[in-house]
């Protein structure tokens, strides 16, 4: 999986800038980035400036061994791109960005097409839904030109925010997921368009209030959160499958998802302005518990492939978000331990388990004792886990296969460990030396490494 933050405040004007950011980045523990390049409505290239601020976080992210994600959208309704003429525009904007930032291989289409800060018009004249017609031939156009470049490049298209009231006229024009999603096939099918219109989709599953638990589903609305997962594969077949774009097996990521805390005494002089009502900001531990919670959801969900939390570091601005594990000032909270904790038992297989999960761990790094280290009394086997493990070493006879040995342990991914047999009787004559490496929370089938026979002195 892709674990990330959605978080532009790692674009930098020097390089030296954008790696020192990115070090806070990757001390947070996480490997994958997102950030995003805002088209004005007018340009065919992005200007100077942005062009070398993503070369910069690009350069940052590659040394340090982050995956990053350009998401590429109108800057706001007002230049929504629904003619042919601006959408040309928009593509050759994509296509300069792809060809000069060559390591960048996912990209992302648009954000929020069902809601009318970021798109308009969302309805027609009769009712019927605008937006869906209009972002399809955007995210058509932009898959080709995007694949044009690079075919390997994987285009995520949606970026969906999680409700939408679908009714006009309510002085907010929305579509919430469900009904965006069900007009966005219904537009596909009636196009006879043969090739997709994206690799994977993108989606914000936002709780209803930074209050609210991850999980909790919405059974008796439209709206789609990380606990409403099943009716998102559900919505995505019901509109694509059985054409040449996947729907219910398309691969999906959480682009952003954010939980806000609040703001202690001693940090408020690195905000400004007032808290909307709405927020409902929770504690710092709250806030680690729920992205901890975010990140088992999202492990055990097959089609997800990536969850970013927006963001890293607080916005200043109290009417924005503090939903960052870093405060305004970039010092840092105290939900940034739990929370680098979660991500990596994640990556390690651990943070959760999952129904008909099984993780194979291989092991890496391994050294069994030589013939000459045997005859010298050293008996040290070491190897590194690529997941958590459960481990045995074994000593057996290497021609009668007779356990003269058994040494059991726990291995944490990418940790190296040291299994030493000295002052252990093991026998005389032949033997072998063996690692069993299980999964300790979601076992697949045991993995073996054995040594060549050799003999004990």
């Amino acid at each position: 999986m892709s674990l990330g933050a959605a978080e532009d405040v790692l674009k930098a004007p020097d390089l030296p800038t954008a790696k020192a950011k990115m070090t806070l980045f990757r001390l947070a523990g996480f490997t994958s980035l997102r950030v995003t390049a805002q088209w004005q409505g007018v340009e065919a290239a992005p200007a100077a400036a942005e062009l070398a601020s993503l070369r910069n976080v690009a350069g940052a992210a590659q040394l340090a061994g982050v995956r990053l994600y350009l998401s590429v959208y109108p800057r706001g309704s007002s230049v929504t791109p629904n003619t042919p003429e601006q959408r040309e525009l928009f593509a050759a904007y994509l296509t300069t960005l792809k060809q000069q930032l060559p390591g960048v291989k996912d990209v992302i289409v648009g954000n929020e097409p069902n809601i009318n800060r970021f798109w308009l018009p969302q309805f027609n004249a009769d009712g019927t839904d605008a937006a869906a017609a209009s972002y399809l031939a955007l995210l058509a156009r932009s898959y080709d030109a995007i694949k044009a470049v690079d075919p390997t490049a994987r285009v995520w298209g949606g970026a969906l925010a999680p409700r939408g009231i679908d009714r006009p006229g309510t002085g907010r024009d929305t579509h919430s997921p469900v009904t965006f999603l069900r007009d966005l096939g219904a537009v596909y099918r009636a196009s006879g368009r043969a090739l997709p219109i994206m690799d994977g989709v993108a989606f914000h599953p936002y709780a209803d209030t930074s209050g609210q638990s991850p999980e909790t589903p919405h059974p008796n609305s439209t709206t789609i959160g990380l606990g409403d997962y099943d009716r998102l594969i559900r919505n995505l077949g019901l509109a694509f499958d059985g054409t040449p774009q996947a729907g219910s097996t398309l691969p999906i990521v959480y682009d952003e998802f954010g939980v806000e805390s609040g703001i202690p005494e001693g940090k408020t002089k690195a905000y400004t302005g007032t808290e909307p009502a709405t927020t409902k900001p929770v504690d710092e531990t709250t806030q680690g518990v729920y992205y901890q919670r975010a990140l088992q959801l999202a492990f055990c969900q097959p089609n997800v492939t990536g969850i970013f939390f927006f963001h890293t570091q607080d916005e200043p601005g109290l009417p924005n978000w503090q939903s960052g594990v870093y405060y305004a000032d970039g010092t840092p909270k105290s939900s940034l331990f739990a929370v680098r904790d979660a991500l990596a038992r994640t990556r390690a297989g651990s943070i959760a388990r999952c129904e008909g999960l099984g993780l194979d761990v291989t092991a890496t790094k391994v050294r069994f004792p030589t013939q000459g280290e045997l005859a010298r009394g050293a008996r040290e086997i070491r190897f590194t886990c690529t997941l958590d493990c459960l481990w045995e070493v074994r000593v057996t006879g290497a021609g009668t296969n007779d356990t003269r040995l058994r040494l059991k342990g726990y291995g944490r991914a990418g940790v190296p460990v040291l299994a030493s047999l000295k002052g252990r009787k093991l026998g005389s004559g032949a033997v072998r030396f063996s690692i069993t490496l299980t999964h300790p929370i979601n076992p697949g089938v045991p993995q073996m490494r054995q040594s060549v026979p050799l003999s004990l002195p």
